[in-house]
C-alpha cells in the first residue's frame, strides 16, 4: 500500500483491527483527505469525517479524535512509535529488494522477536505481556463479518445524464442534470443519492464504460444511446415493410460514411406518424431515390405523401390504342428509310 487514498486508508485499519483481533474505543489520526474533510481550527470548532471514514467508526464502533493541525506533540505516543519503527525496522535494510511480500513476513518476524519482547523505556515492560494483561481488554470485539470497502464521491451530473467515478459513466435520471450528487460504492455495487434521495442503482461488475438504464434518458433520446444496425433495422420494420425497406436500402448503400445517424433520425421522426402515412412517405423517397432525412421530413411536412406516386397516375387525356392522324414509330422509321435509299436517274436525250 503505497497512498493515501480512502480505500487503502480504510483497508490499513481494517488489517489492524484484525492483527490485534479487536477495536480501540477512539482512534487519533491526522488531518489526511482520507480522514477529515474539514479539520477544527479552534476548540469550538467543527470537523467535519470523510463519508467512507465514518461509515468505517459507525460499523466498528469506534470514535474518531482527529488531532488538531500542526500539533504532533498531541499524540506524542503515536509519534514515538512511528519514529522507533523507522530507526529499528527500517534503518538497517532496504525494503525495496525485499519486495511487498518479503518486508510484511520481515515485519512480522520483527515484531514477534524484538518490538513486542523489548523491555519498554516508560513502563519497564514487555510491550506484549502489557497488552495481553491490561490493553486487550479495554478493547471492543471485532464484527463477525469484515467491513466492505465504501468509497463516497459527490460527482456532477453530465449532460448526458450521466456521472464519471472510477473512468466509467453511471447513469441518473435526466431531471438531475447538471447537479452534485453522492455515489456511494463497492466491489460490486453502485448507489446515487440526489438531496439524501436514492435516485439509481447500478452494478459495477460488467463489460463496457457504460452503465446506463432506459427510464434515466428522455423518452425521446433513449433510442439514440444504441449504436448496432440490427437494432435500428428491427425497430424500423417495426413501423412498416416500407421503413424497413427503405432503412435496409440506406445501409446497403454506406462506402465509407456511416449513414447510422440518417437512420436514427428517419426512424424516430416517423415513428410519431401513423402507419399508412409513414409507410407511403417511404415509398416517395423510394420513387424519387431521396433517401435522406430532410427528403422524408420535407414529404410528410408538405403531405405529399397523400399525392398519388407519378408510376402510378393515369394520363390526363387518357390513352389511345392506335394514332388517329400520325403514324406509328416503326411505320415513319421504315418510309423514312425507303425515302432516303429511292435514286432516279436522270434522263439523257440522244442526239440526233
Amino acid at each position: 500500500m503505497h497512498d493515501q487514498c480512502v480505500e487503502t486508508w480504510l483497508r490499513c485499519h481494517i488489517l489492524a483491527f484484525e492483527h490485534f483481533g479487536a477495536v480501540p474505543a477512539v482512534v487519533v489520526p491526522d488531518n489526511l483527505k482520507a480522514a477529515v474533510v474539514r479539520c477544527a481550527f479552534a476548540v469550538d470548532g467543527e470537523s467535519t469525517l470523510n463519508r467512507s471514514y465514518l461509515e468505517l467508526a459507525r460499523y466498528y464502533g469506534f470514535l474518531v479524535d482527529p488531532t488538531p493541525p500542526r500539533s504532533p506533540e498531541k499524540k506524542g505516543k503515536v509519534e514515538a512509535g512511528v519514529k522507533y519503527v523507522q530507526t529499528s525496522f527500517m534503518a538497517p535494510r532496504d525494503l525495496n529488494e525485499l519486495g511487498v511480500e518479503g518486508a510484511a513476513q520481515a515485519l512480522m518476524q520483527w515484531l514477534r522477536e524484538v518490538a513486542d519482547v523489548r523491555i519498554h523505556g516508560t513502563t519497564r515492560e514487555r510491550p506484549i505481556d502489557l497488552f495481553e494483561r491490561e490493553e486487550k481488554q479495554a478493547l471492543r470485539e471485532l464484527p463477525p463479518v469484515r467491513f466492505e470497502i465504501v468509497v463516497w464521491k459527490q460527482a456532477k451530473v453530465h449532460p448526458d445524464a450521466h456521472v464519471v467515478f472510477a473512468k466509467r459513466m453511471y447513469s441518473v435520471p435526466f431531471r438531475l442534470i447538471g447537479q452534485t450528487v453522492w455515489i456511494r460504492a463497492t466491489a460490486r455495487s453502485l448507489v446515487i443519492f440526489a438531496n439524501d434521495e436514492h435516485v439509481a442503482t447500478h452494478s459495477c461488475i460488467g463489460k463496457g464504460h457504460r452503465s446506463t438504464i432506459e427510464s434515466h434518458l428522455p423518452q425521446e433520446r433513449a433510442p439514440w444511446r444504441h449504436r448496432s444496425q440490427s437494432f435500428w433495422q428491427a425497430r424500423a420494420q417495426t413501423l412498416g415493410d416500407d421503413v424497413g425497406k427503405l432503412v435496409e436500402t440506406i445501409f446497403a448503400g454506406q462506402v465509407g460514411l456511416s449513414k447510422l445517424r440518417v437512420v436514427q433520425s428517419i426512424v424516430t421522426h416517423l415513428e410519431p406518424f401513423p402507419e399508412e402515412r409513414r409507410n407511403a412517405a417511404c415509398r416517395r423517397a423510394f420513387e424519387f431515390g431521396n433517401h435522406t432525412y430532410q427528403g422524408i421530413k420535407h414529404i410528410l411536412l408538405k403531405g405529399l405523401d397523400r399525392e398519388p406516386l407519378p408510376s402510378a397516375q393515369e394520363p390526363k387525356f387518357g390513352t389511345l390504342d392506335k394514332p388517329r392522324f400520325s403514324r406509328s414509330p416503326s411505320e415513319f422509321a421504315l418510309s423514312n428509310r425507303k425515302e432516303n435509299n429511292t435514286w432516279e436517274s436522270p434522263t439523257i436525250s440522244s442526239p440526233s
